[in-house]
């Protein structure tokens, strides 16, 4: 590796030629200010809060995209440097919503902390704010171009990662905002509602369409049975909305949290991921023996169900037609919970809190009401159940752990490990070898569909098949190994997951300051966290559940049986992009 010595405030530095001034800045331990720089997906020195002096340059220069050179000597805190930052900041903030003691961002917002950081105590300029409409349409995502900064990183990670391109820049100058063409609304564009674009907002400029109160109003009514499920990511995220570090894992305390704020039951959606598998599990061997249609595609991420009936309609036989789990969780508990408790299904609440934004219009789809009702009636986020929990004064730290209610309340490790990518193909595996050879195998760990490359490919022996696997992560690596597909490439069964990391990252989950970690970086540290959970566990495998066992035996009669297609399975229909 080429390296170059530099010199930045007077430290003599030799770091590696590919490096901008920012990174080598960072490595000595010298903090620039940034607001639109995000690593690997943002770094367009837009937003001029990183300016530093170089020696011989006739201007003051951007730290994140200016590269470093032999020689090249920077200052990082003159007084030119430090009036630039502050005047830059004032003219944001002079146009800019500054409601903060309202906003959902309030002491988790990079435009606020910048204002502590460079000692804003006034603003010397007055921008002529107009009032601009609140998009407040989609189910999913609310977006406020009053909070906007420009800063551009929604657009690069809807463009550049996820490929979807529904957000961009529009009109010029200080008309300039960033949302949909022709001021049309998320709802009304082929959004997939992911929320990436939300974790990546340094602002409150987009958040997830909060659905507290309608989950306050349920529990404060008598008459309804209300019952919370939560994913596996929730409980490595969940901590940091508390202080706690990355993948902290808090799922004792989190349920205990739940049983305090009044819900009727606690349950873990990771037992409807066990019987996702047997399901799913079952789909791709019958495909596989019948020569169905393959490859088989998981169905369990709603911003990639919604991808693909936009941009590759071709490939919804494909799908599986499971339900995702926490879908499959509500139909059972309108059914077979309903009918063992004596409730009558309309007066159950089924409350599910997902790490994604798009489980929100997920819980809306007309096709995901298999018993004439709704199978989930509302989705909160981490964020939205951490607020929940602050506002009933719980003292989340310092809870003792509690236990997930049966029938809901066993998983296995299988299960658990739905919420990061690879997740889901090897939970399959480990149930489908087991299925297909009619052995027991002790090694259960697929490690070549681990990690966080954007497409993993590995061919896994299972008898005398050979079976094909891809997984796949970010929309934007969905639509390359679809393409390849194609263009003639062959497998036999893919997952697919919409956010960049699988659902530890998902749009709902918490959102860290670009200062903290790369996006990976935090959802290699939650992956971390659940893979711990799944080796902490005795039952690791989906199919050796026993509470999975007794749905069957006492409702679902056998995975793949008529019932379990009534109740737990579904179908998708294209969609066109900008419908007339």
């Amino acid at each position: 590796m080429e390296k170059v010595s530099i010199m930045i405030d007077g430290k003599k530095l030799t770091v590696p030629s590919f490096y901008t001034v920012l990174e080598a800045s960072k490595e000595a331990g010298i903090k620039i200010p940034t607001l639109c720089y995000l690593k690997d997906i943002n770094e367009i020195g837009a937003c001029r809060m990183c300016v530093v002096e170089i020696e011989g340059a006739r201007s003051l220069q951007a730290a994140c995209v200016y590269p470093v050179s032999e020689g090249l000597k920077v200052r990082t805190n003159t007084p030119l440097v430090r009036e630039s930052r502050r005047v830059t900041l004032e003219l944001i903030l002079s146009n800019h919503d500054r409601k903060c003691l309202t906003c959902v961002r309030s002491r988790n917002c990079e435009l606020q902390a910048l204002s502590e950081e460079l000692n804003v105590e006034e603003i010397r300029f007055e921008g002529g704010r107009e009032s601009l409409p609140v998009d407040q349409v989609s189910p999913s995502i609310v977006r406020d171009p009053n909070k906007c900064v420009l800063c551009r990183r929604c657009v690069s990670m809807c463009r550049n990662i996820q490929t979807v391109s529904v957000i961009e820049t529009n009109d010029r100058g200080f008309k300039t905002t960033v949302g949909p063409a022709f001021e049309l609304s998320l709802n009304d564009v082929p959004c997939t509602n992911c929320g990436q674009c939300i974790i990546v907002c340094p602002v409150g400029a987009l958040r997830e369409k909060d659905d507290t109160d309608r989950v306050w109003e349920a529990i404060a009514d008598e008459d309804m049975h209300v019952v919370v499920q939560t994913a596996p990511a929730i409980r490595v995220a969940l901590g940091e909305e508390f202080g706690e570090p990355i993948g902290t894992r808090v799922t004792g305390r989190m349920v205990s949290a739940l049983k305090s704020m009044g819900f009727d039951g606690v349950f873990d959606t990771d037992t409807a991921a066990d019987l996702t598998i047997l399901e799913e599990g079952t789909e791709l061997i019958e495909r596989i023996r019948n020569n169905g249609k393959l490859p088989l595609v998981t169905s369990c991420s709603p911003g990639w169900i919604k991808f693909c009936e936009h941009e590759f309609p071709d490939f919804l036989d494909n799908l599986s037609s499971c339900k995702s789990p926490h879908e499959m969780f509500g139909a059972v508990f309108k059914s077979y919970y309903a009918r063992k408790k004596g409730i009558d299904p309309s007066k159950i609440f089924v409350v599910s809190i997902m790490p994604c934004t798009a489980k929100k219009f997920e819980a809306g789809r007309p096709e995901l009401s298999a018993g004439g009702y709704a199978d989930v009636d509302a989705v909160l986020t981490t964020r939205e159940l951490a607020r929940m929990i602050k506002e009933s004064g719980i003292d989340f730290k310092n809870l003792e752990n509690g236990t997930f209610d049966d029938p809901m309340g066993e998983a296995s490790g299988a299960g658990v490990i739905f919420g990061a990518t690879g997740g889901v193909m090897e939970a399959a595996l480990r149930t489908v070898k087991e299925i297909l050879t009619g052995e027991t195998f002790d090694e259960i760990e697929y490690n070549e569909v681990r990690g966080t490359r954007g497409i993993k490919e590995a061919v896994i022996e299972i008898g005398d098949l050979k079976l094909k696997a891809a997984v796949v992560h970010g929309l934007g690596n969905a639509r390359k190994l679809f393409n390849k597909i194609r263009d003639g490439e062959e497998y036999h069964f893919i997952e697919v997951m919409a956010c960049p990391g699988g659902c530890v990252n998902g749009g709902g989950q918490p959102i860290q300051s670009s200062f903290v970690k790369s996006v990976m970086n935090i959802a290699k540290t939650r992956a971390r966290a659940i893979y711990d959970e799944d080796e902490s566990l005795i039952i690791r495998k989906s199919h050796e559940n026993e509470n999975v066992k007794k749905l069957y035996s006492e409702f679902f009669d056998s995975p793949g049986s008529h019932k379990a297609h009534e109740y737990l399975h579904t179908h998708y229909e294209k969609r066109e992009n900008y419908p007339v």
